[in-house]
């Protein structure tokens, strides 16, 4: 493999090397995080009940539409975009000459990559059916709270299309990867926060959207990498 001559740049492809072993930490910590639940009976924690209770003592009706407003970008529309984006970022890093083929697989990547995620996030949220805080703790105008809590739908999916955005950011722009990662990190926080701050998630459930989404970003970086070494090996390719 070629590395960039640049020595950010070359950093950068290393560090991309290194994400198999972040998959299966990850992996790892979302797995034991759930056996933890579960030998709990899926019940929520002290701390998990205090966390629920103060949220729902301190919500002055401006929090309350500040948290709705930052709760709404981790779902519908905002991440598909993010997602599309991202494809965006990468498509433009490939040199021409880009079959319409291989440019229409760049572009849609990461937006299929998170589509899959979400079937994955549903199956496992299904699988384990962990209920939700009380419905009277629930926030007045709270957004996109139905069926069961682990992990964080919204969650999951705040941290994944950030994240994505951010990894095409740090791959093709290497100076600009600190500040994307800090912006990926910080958009994933208020979303997955905010589910708790509105009471319609208990804690853990967002901390398990969070490695859930890590261990998927860590193993789609490796789908991406291979997808844009081999475009760049061979543009002729797809025709």
């Amino acid at each position: 493999m070629h590395l960039p001559s640049n020595p950010s740049a070359a950093r950068s492809a290393a560090r991309w090397r290194r994400w198999p072993s972040v998959t299966g930490a990850t992996a790892l910590l979302f797995t034991a995080l759930a056996v933890l639940l579960a030998a709990h009976d899926w019940a929520p924690f002290a701390f998990e009940r205090a966390a629920d209770d103060w949220s729902a003592a301190h919500r002055p009706g401006a929090a309350r539409a500040v948290a709705v407003a930052i709760t709404t970008l981790g779902s519908a529309v905002v991440p598909y975009l993010l997602a599309l984006a991202a494809g965006a970022v990468v498509l433009r890093a490939i040199p021409a000459p880009r079959p319409p083929s291989r440019a229409v697989a760049l572009l849609l990547a990461p937006l299929l990559w998170l589509i899959a995620g979400q079937l994955v996030r549903l199956g496992l949220m299904h699988l384990f059916a962990r209920p939700r805080p009380p419905l009277a703790t629930w926030a007045t105008g709270a957004t996109g709270a139905s069926g069961y809590s682990f992990p964080s739908g919204h969650s999951f999916t705040a941290a994944v299309c950030a994240g994505l955005l951010a990894l095409a950011i740090a791959r093709t722009h290497p100076s600009a990867a600190r500040a994307a990662a800090a912006g990926a990190a910080l958009f994933a926080a208020l979303v997955g926060l905010s589910r708790v701050y509105l009471g319609v998630h208990w804690p853990l459930d967002v901390l398990g959207g969070w490695l859930l989404a890590a261990a998927w970003l860590a193993a789609g970086t490796a789908v991406l990498r291979a997808a844009v070494l081999r475009a760049v090996r061979d543009p002729a390719h797809g025709r």
